[in-house]
């Protein structure tokens, strides 16, 4: 690919010079530049790209696509033969560059989109999962993991950057993947991060009070979920699929049709594709489906309702994507539930471990609750581990400790991701809504500490659950980050208290 080539795909403010030299990549990166390749310097939400203008010129830029262009012309005096091209968003020129020069692989994927505060991931691999069990080859980009056709790898975002994203779905489909299916974050909707993606089907779980250090209000966070339904920044899906009990579904569902996608609401005795009744079991729950393609009673292996709502989701946007409601019905049993969503750790103890990623305070109440429905058959208490990240928003964190303390006996909370922030600061933002809900608690900052005192504290038939990091292998400080996985450490403390052995 020559660049002329490539700045025919690019909307442009204007452009100068041109380049016989092949196109031999694209980079956001300076550090990432090789010969012959792009540098597309953008403006973002912590550093400017085109602050590192000069860095990849060193390193062998063949050319450089800006969204700040007089900011560097100084350089352009020593590199005259530099083409460049001015354009007014960064993010979306990224989109537009990768997709020429990875050979537009959107084009041949059918993208799933699914956003939402909670319930994004276990969604996402439920979809995965029964597109593959239709014989559809997948690609998965999520909060856990990626999944590129087959292959494993660890998740570096969310939503990744465009270019990585290009980069992904080109290897995807170079292995015959047909299907993306893709978790897309608030911030990757507001940054442009999904230009150049056509969803084909959009799934909106819910939304929640979080990430308000970023959007700063609920109604630019809404905004932002929004902007994958309704037409005015991407192209409105062809289905979208929207949880009927969140007090926006109405609101977003006329937007959605107004930009002439098909709506098709999902919830528990309400939407039209519906579980009318449901009985939870000690491995997972017996469902009665009824939607517009059919009705059927169907027993699933995940838990309580909040995972009812994820499999009524995933299910609906398979529909959607062409797998037939008998077929669908004959995968339900086989779902398995998704690493560090409801994980069970089980080391021979006479009561219940559960590691799971809730860190807002709509997800911990979710989550005690479904706790206090397995409890309550045995009369055992909940137990509850959780913390608040830090460098993240900071009026989360006594809500988080009133949902804690309102939906649990004992709780003890502890650090979780504190990054720059001190961990005993965050805790004495959480200990005011311990206090109003009346619950009995302690503080301990250690996280590993706080687990052993919660699983030595548990008695037979008790719920004990280690909250808010879920999947993660690491935990983040302030000067270092250090290897932590909570199903490790919960495993390791069973040990250590006499129960089974590490496994």
């Amino acid at each position: 690919m020559l660049w002329k080539d490539l700045i025919a795909e690019v909307k442009a403010v204007g452009a100068s010079s041109d380049s016989a030299e092949p196109v031999t990549g694209i980079e956001y990166d300076s550090r990432r530049i090789k010969p012959g390749a792009v540098f597309v310097a953008m403006k973002g939400g912590t550093t400017d790209g085109n602050r590192y203008i000069e860095k990849a010129l060193a390193a062998g830029a063949l050319g450089i696509v800006t969204d700040s262009a007089p900011s560097f012309d100084h350089l352009l005096v020593y590199n005259p033969e530099i083409p460049v091209l001015e354009v007014e968003h960064g993010r979306r020129a990224l989109a537009e560059a990768s997709a020429a020069f990875f050979g537009h692989p959107e084009r041949k994927l059918a993208a799933t989109g699914i956003t939402g505060t909670n319930g994004k991931t276990t969604t996402a691999f439920l979809i995965e999962s029964l597109l593959n069990f239709a014989a559809r080859k997948t690609i998965l980009i999520g909060t856990i993991e990626y999944h590129i056709a087959g292959e494993v790898r660890p998740s570096l975002h969310t939503t990744p950057e465009s270019r990585d994203l290009f980069e992904l779905m080109a290897e995807g489909v170079a292995r015959g993947a047909t299907e993306l299916v893709t978790e897309v974050s608030s911030h990757a909707l507001d940054q442009g991060r999904a230009a150049g993606i056509q969803f084909d089907v959009a799934v909106f779980t819910n939304l929640t009070r979080d990430h308000l250090d970023y959007h700063q209000t609920m109604e630019k966070y809404f905004a932002a979920k929004k902007l994958l339904f309704d037409g005015t920044v991407y192209p409105a899906p062809r289905v979208a699929a929207i949880n009927a009990h969140d007090e926006r579904s109405k609101q977003l569902a006329a937007a959605a049709r107004r930009a002439g996608a098909e709506v098709r609401t999902y919830g528990i005795t309400a939407g039209d594709w519906r579980v009318a009744s449901f009985a939870l079991t000690p491995g997972g729950a017996v469902l009665q489906l009824e939607t517009p393609a059919g009705s059927v009673e169907v027993t699933s292996r995940l838990a309580g309702e909040v995972n009812i709502l994820n499999l009524l989701a995933a299910f609906t946007a398979a529909h959607a994507r062409g797998v037939p409601f008998d077929q669908l019905i004959e995968y339900i049993p086989r779902l398995n539930p998704v690493p560090g969503r409801f994980q069970p750790v089980d080391a021979g103890q006479p009561f219940t471990v559960i590691v799971d990623y809730a860190h807002t305070d709509d997800a911990l109440r979710n989550l005690t609750a479904l706790a206090r429905q397995i409890a309550a058959q045995s009369g055992g208490r909940i137990i509850t581990v959780f913390g608040c990240g830090g460098d993240r928003d900071r009026t989360k964190r006594p809500k988080m400790g009133l949902a804690a303390g309102e939906g649990s006996d004992f709780v003890v909370a502890t650090s979780d991701n504190p990054r720059s922030d001190d961990p005993r600061a965050i805790l004495a933002e959480i200990e005011p809504g311990l206090k109003e809900s009346n619950v009995r608690y302690t503080i301990e900052p250690d996280r590993a500490t706080a687990i052993h005192l919660a699983l030595a504290e548990a008695k037979p038939h008790d719920v004990v659950l280690i909250a808010g990091k879920g999947h993660e292998k690491e935990q983040i400080l302030a000067d270092r980050t250090i290897p932590f996985d909570d199903a490790e450490v919960a495993l390791s403390t069973l040990s250590e208290l006499g129960y089974g052995k590490v496994r």
